[in-house]
């Protein structure tokens, strides 16, 4: 049973949370370029992009992306700009000022990286009969998968800040340590983990819809 269905959030209800979060990733746009802070522009800006990619692929790609799956997306980006900005009238982040935040926004992050990364790789083991992928082979997959991506983006955050450090600038995305890195891989592994026990509930029908993309490539 999906998540939402047993949280009894109606598809309506989705779709209006995920406006509200469009909505306030604007605010949060200008209250970068009032404070002024680029770093904050730049997140709540590519969040607000990525609130709209589902939409995009549904368009252009025929992807099926329901209400639930849109408010998936659009809440891993819009809680990681949210952590950027923090309490209004105050300079600190919520990054910064609350010790889990980032672990939150990288176990939620890492679960849409696996949600991607585990539909591909199931339409693609259904697409061919040459390709097998046992159901415990998966789930070591969409791990190593996120940890590699985890991985891939802790390297990212270290050198956007030594850059920005050389430069005297501040740093789009900010890395807190060795420790706080371990801990962000360990967070990164149980999103993966939940995609591994319920992605099948709730990706089928974006599983179903590339694996006809494939066929009609492949013919």
């Amino acid at each position: 049973m999906k998540v939402r269905t047993r949280l009894h959030i109606d598809e309506r209800r989705q779709q209006q949370l995920s406006r509200a979060m469009q909505i306030i990733l604007i605010g949060l746009i200008f209250i970068g370029l009032d404070r002024p802070n680029f770093g904050i522009v730049v997140n709540a800006s590519v969040s607000l992009g990525v609130t709209y990619l589902p939409a995009l692929l549904e368009r252009d790609y025929r992807i099926p992306m329901d209400a639930g799956l849109t408010l998936w997306i659009s809440s891993a980006a819009f809680f990681h700009a949210l952590g950027t900005v923090g309490v209004p009238g105050t300079e600190t982040s919520f990054y910064a000022g609350i010790w889990w935040w980032d672990h939150f926004t990288h176990a939620l992050s890492s679960s849409v990286v696996a949600a991607a990364g585990y539909a591909t790789v199931r339409a693609v083991d259904e697409h061919t009969t040459a390709i097998y992928l046992p159901p415990r082979f998966m789930f070591v997959f969409i791990l190593l998968f996120v940890l590699a991506f985890g991985v891939f983006w802790e390297v990212i955050e270290f050198a956007i800040s030594g850059v920005a450090t050389l430069a005297g600038t501040g740093s789009v995305l900010t890395q807190y340590g060795l420790e706080d890195t371990l801990l962000d891989l360990v967070f990164d592994a149980i999103g993966g983990v939940v995609v591994a026990i319920w992605g099948t509930a709730h990706l089928t029908d974006v599983v179903g819809a590339l694996q006809q993309r494939l066929e009609k490539a492949t013919r």
